[in-house]
């Protein structure tokens, strides 16, 4: 028998669709007459959910051949975190935002918006939900978990974070000491980032005074930066040790200690 070629066109578009089929673009309504995109890949057997908030202007890129097509550290790294046994979600941009910068991600509208989502993640995963933000992404990521009522994450990961007190956006011109939950900073040894200098991470680590538990990770390791000191493909973005980033981050998410 003779499959019609428009039947084979349409069998082949189906097989591909099916296999990106793990991940789903969400529109979710979080304000009145506002939806915000998030990509959500769940993983059989997962033991923990991380919603990321990746940096810059975030959003996570046009979705192409199933995946976002971010650079971002978070996205790109996308599989390493459901490699690690997590349940991904990656918080997008809502409809009347068309860049995130500091001054909005400690807004109420901000804020409104992760509530919404963190209560959908929390309606398809009982799994704990940790919050995990990289360079501005850390902003959203701090301040929703200061802004969030309690229980509603298990914690918050903090990678690449804005430390440099003189520059807007600084994590530490957030009420930190309001954060009991675990709480982990990751970053990169070289990180060249103006916003983002090593040598004034340990203010942050001292600013996290009421944490549970509170670690940093001052990884180093990766290779071949390419671009500015402050975009993804740079230190800065963990290149050339995405996987090590994310194991890192993955294996504390499970057993988080000082």
């Amino acid at each position: 028998m003779t499959i019609p070629r428009w039947l084979a066109a349409l069998l082949l578009a189906t097989l591909c669709a099916a296999s990106h089929a793990q991940g789903m673009l969400l529109k979710l309504p979080t304000r009145d007459g506002i939806t915000t995109n998030v990509w959500w890949e769940p993983v059989d057997g997962a033991r923990a959910t991380v919603l990321l908030f990746p940096g810059g202007g975030g959003g996570f890129g046009k979705v192409d051949s199933g995946q976002p097509s971010s650079r971002n550290f978070l996205v790109r790294s996308l599989q390493h975190f459901r490699a690690a046994g997590l349940n991904v979600a990656i918080f997008g941009k809502p409809t009347d935002m068309a860049e995130l910068d500091v001054a909005e991600r400690t807004g109420a509208a901000h804020l409104a918006d992760i509530g919404a989502v963190v209560d959908e993640l929390r309606r398809r995963s009982a799994l704990p939900l940790w919050l995990v933000g990289t360079s501005r992404g850390t902003v959203s990521a701090a301040a929703a978990a200061i802004g969030l009522p309690p229980g509603r994450v298990g914690g918050v990961v903090l990678s690449s974070s804005l430390v440099n007190l003189d520059r807007p956006g600084a994590l530490m011109q957030q009420n930190l000491a309001a954060l009991s939950m675990p709480v982990l900073v990751v970053h990169h040894a070289k990180d060249a980032c103006v916003l983002c200098r090593p040598a004034d991470v340990p203010y942050l680590m001292r600013d996290l005074k009421n944490a549970s538990v509170k670690k940093l990770l001052m990884l180093d390791g990766g290779g071949e930066p390419q671009g500015a000191a402050c975009e993804a493909l740079h230190w800065h973005g963990f290149i050339g040790m995405e996987k090590q980033a994310v194991d890192a981050i993955a294996a504390w998410i499970a057993a988080p200690s000082n």
